[in-house]
């Protein structure tokens, strides 16, 4: 419960600090940055270096790799038609590809599953959802940025990722045990990725702009909340015996918009009032869809 009522009270915080003079216009862009050069990568070095790998990572992994491609060519197709232009496009992929399969997915898990679904949302989360954000997802931002491909300039948006170094680094030092002290620094300083970043959205959120986004809202949250699971649970059908990795895999596919790859995408001003309308509305959406879906997995009903 402390989970969702931070969500509210940090969106709420963002809402109130738009109308406050205190607060001048450019104050999620500062917030964003704070984000992506510190929280994220205090993130990544902690749980990267502390997870644990297995065999068993390949399936849990292997989801949100799945789930951004499915959305990439979907999207594209509905581009290739004029149905959206390229940075609608693009918005959609970032958001609607890449679930809150952490701040969201854990605790939703640990509610329907139990905690012994962590290990598998930690996999699915840290070498699935993050590994697709740090390279396909900073090439595609920067393709839909620079309105060009460009090998060098994506390569120096890449580089550019701080938690691309972070991510190396913890790689390179896994064997090193790193003292208690920097675990709790990094810790706290990765506890303000949440709250900062939901801050920054419910300062962008204007749900006037959903008149203009309606339809592109309609078509992101319909294939987040509802397209993917479907997919995921055809693809991944054959390993339903091991009854609680299927079911983590299924619920994390389910999950809202992420964070992190919505406030990149706002940074980068790539349809920002999409992005804060799918991550704003999509959020408590999803507790809606993934109580209706785990409804469904109980029941035996798939």
């Amino acid at each position: 419960m402390e989970n969702f009522l931070l969500l509210g009270i940090c969106f709420g915080l963002g809402l109130l600090f738009r109308r406050l003079p205190q607060f001048p216009e450019n104050t999620p862009k500062v917030l964003n940055g704070f984000i992506l050069f510190v929280s994220l990568p205090s993130l990544v070095l902690y749980h990267v270096h502390e997870l644990k790998i297995n065999v068993s990572a390949i399936m849990p992994t292997s989801m949100p790799w799945l789930v951004f491609g499915f959305a990439l060519v979907v999207f594209l197709i509905l581009y290739k038609l004029k149905i959206m232009t390229f940075p609608t496009t693009v918005c959609l992929v970032l958001t609607a590809g890449l679930g809150n399969t952490s701040f969201v997915g854990f605790p939703l898990l640990e509610t329907y599953l139990g905690k012994e679904s962590l290990g598998y949302g930690i996999l699915a989360d840290q070498l699935g959802t993050f590994m697709v954000l740090s390279f396909p997802g900073i090439i595609l931002a920067s393709i839909a940025m620079d309105g060009k491909w460009n090998i060098i300039t994506l390569v120096k948006r890449v580089l550019g990722f701080a938690p691309i170094y972070a991510l190396v680094f913890a790689i390179l030092t896994r064997q090193i045990e790193y003292p208690n002290s920097l675990k709790i620094v990094l810790l706290r300083l990765g506890d303000t990725l949440t709250p900062l970043a939901l801050v920054s959205v419910g300062f962008m959120l204007d749900l006037r702009t959903i008149a203009g986004h309606g339809k592109y809202l309609l078509i992101g949250l319909g294939f987040k909340l509802v397209l993917a699971p479907v997919l995921v649970y055809y693809v991944y059908r054959p390993i339903q015996n091991d009854q609680l990795l299927f079911q983590t895999i299924l619920l994390e596919s389910a999950m809202a918009p992420m964070v992190t790859s919505t406030v990149i995408t706002i940074e980068k001003n790539i349809s920002p009032h999409l992005a804060s309308l799918m991550l704003g509305i999509g959020i408590p959406l999803s507790f809606i869809t993934t109580y209706c879906l785990n409804f469904l997995i109980k029941g035996n009903f798939i």
